[in-house]
């Protein structure tokens, strides 16, 4: 790219302001750098960011950027886990956080309508306020955007029984890396119309086009839900107790453990009397009509006293099983609390590996001495593998010592048919082990889809897919 050699602003940048309204370019070091990461350790400064509001705008960026060979990075909310939205190459970072708009929410249809930008919170709340409902809920739905979601394929611990966000998405408008506006799917609940470019760009990570408009298949909102929360010895027994529901034939709404590192941190953060004693904690939530809701609580306690649990404790209104989410997604803020660096490792195993996992988990502790911090679903064996590493972004020894815990992890899931992401996305942080993750035919497709989709490599360049 040419470069002004007086202040390093490339020139281009006054020529892509003739193809948008200044007011949506900012080139100030502050806001370059606030675009510039995630929730992870990575940062990156692009060369100029481009806030749009509409979706020509969006088009005339990736045309400008697509004539001119600049790289180009799609940004929604920025809270992800793998340096996913981090500008590697510089170039324009493109937000589209002001695209915002619940367009509509249809009940007849079972759709809703929306822009990228669009908070999950305030999605689910529109859709909740009609008796509608929207299930994927990763814990960062508060701040998360949906577009993000779609992105990332996210899940949350209602994916058990619901889906993840793939099985929400009816329809996508997506502007490709030349500018051109990608129409695919619609209104429809069922639709067998040509290949399936719907889950191409769901879980895409911004490689292959910007997400503009999503339609989302809506449910009914159950009537009622329910909770039990348990505590346990260690986290083996919990990750039992897991198997040991679902075996005797419940289809719980979310099933989630916690490890006795994670709880220890929530008591130092959020207070000593916030969780009952115990090692490992267990969550079960249930849905649907309230009248037999209550005759599967009571059937469901016996069968968890029945697994050795510590202590047991009912949520019977929306309002007591709400307070119970709210505590589970303080843990990850808890974990941040203790002063360490939370390198957060999203992997999956098969559920039947599950107690396997956790054994894993504490004997790699015991042979690196790094603290790791185990939380999820563990209902589709999705759990949430945190190593705890102090000083990780300064002390190269300890850096060096924690990545090459990772390389052990992933390895470990790898060769246990595992997955190295289940929801948070392959990005920068899990690159390295892309390649083993899949099949070499699989690996050169994902390179001959990018190449076909874009043939310059500007969306996104130096994430896992790379000509």
């Amino acid at each position: 790219m040419a470069t002004d050699e007086d202040n390093a602003v490339p020139k281009w940048i006054e020529e892509l302001k003739k193809s948008l309204d200044p007011s949506l370019i900012s080139t100030e070091r502050e806001i370059c750098e606030e675009f510039g990461t995630d929730r992870w350790h990575a940062m990156a400064k692009p060369d100029v960011v481009v806030q749009a509001e509409t979706t020509e705008q969006v088009q005339a960026t990736m045309r400008f950027a697509f004539e001119n060979e600049i790289p180009v990075t799609t940004r929604g909310a920025g809270v992800g886990y793998v340096g996913g939205c981090v500008p590697l190459q510089g170039g324009i970072l493109l937000s589209v956080a002001k695209m915002n708009r619940i367009l509509e929410i249809n009940p007849r249809d079972g759709i809703a309508v929306i822009e990228p930008g669009v908070i999950l919170q305030d999605l689910v709340e529109a859709t909740g306020a009609r008796g509608w409902y929207y299930p994927p809920d990763p814990a960062s739905l508060k701040e998360c955007s949906v577009g993000g979601t779609i992105a990332t394929n996210a899940g949350g611990p209602r994916c058990l029984k619901y889906g993840v966000t793939r099985h929400y998405v009816l329809g996508l408008e997506v502007v490709l890396p030349n500018g051109e506006l990608l129409i695919t799917g619609g209104r429809c609940h069922k639709n067998k119309t040509g290949l399936d470019l719907i889950g191409m760009f769901v879980g895409s990570e911004g490689l292959l086009g910007v997400i503009v408009k999503a339609t989302l298949r809506i449910i009914p909102l159950p009537e009622s839900r329910m909770m039990l929360t348990a505590t346990y010895p260690a986290f083996a027994d919990a990750a039992k107790a897991v198997e040991t529901i679902l075996n005797s034939r419940w289809q719980p709404s979310a099933l989630e453990i916690t490890d006795g590192f994670t709880l220890q941190a929530a008591r130092d953060y959020l207070g000593a009397d916030t969780l009952p004693e115990g090692d490992a904690h267990l969550i079960v939530e249930i849905d649907g009509r309230k009248a037999s809701l209550i005759s599967d609580l009571q059937e469901l306690h016996k069968l968890i006293d029945s697994t050795g649990a510590l202590s047991v404790e009912e949520a019977r209104s929306d309002e007591e099983c709400e307070a119970v989410w709210k505590l589970r997604r303080e843990f990850s803020y808890s974990l941040r609390a203790t002063g360490l660096i939370k390198l957060n490792e999203d992997i999956v195993v098969p559920r039947s590996r599950l107690v396997d996992l956790v054994n894993f988990a504490r004997k790699l502790q015991e042979d690196t001495g790094i603290a790791v911090a185990c939380f999820g679903h563990a209902g589709d064996g999705n759990i949430h593998t945190n190593l705890m590493v102090a000083d990780y972004d300064t002390n190269r020894k300890n850096r060096e010592k924690a990545d090459a815990a990772l390389d052990v992890l992933f390895h470990w899931i790898i060769e246990n048919e595992g997955q190295i992401t289940g929801e948070h996305g392959v990005g920068i942080a899990k690159k390295r082990w892309f390649k083993d993750a899949v099949s070499p035919a699989s690996f050169d497709l994902h390179r001959q889809l990018k190449m076909a989709i874009d043939p310059k490599g500007i969306l996104n360049p130096g994430k896992f897919i790379e000509p």
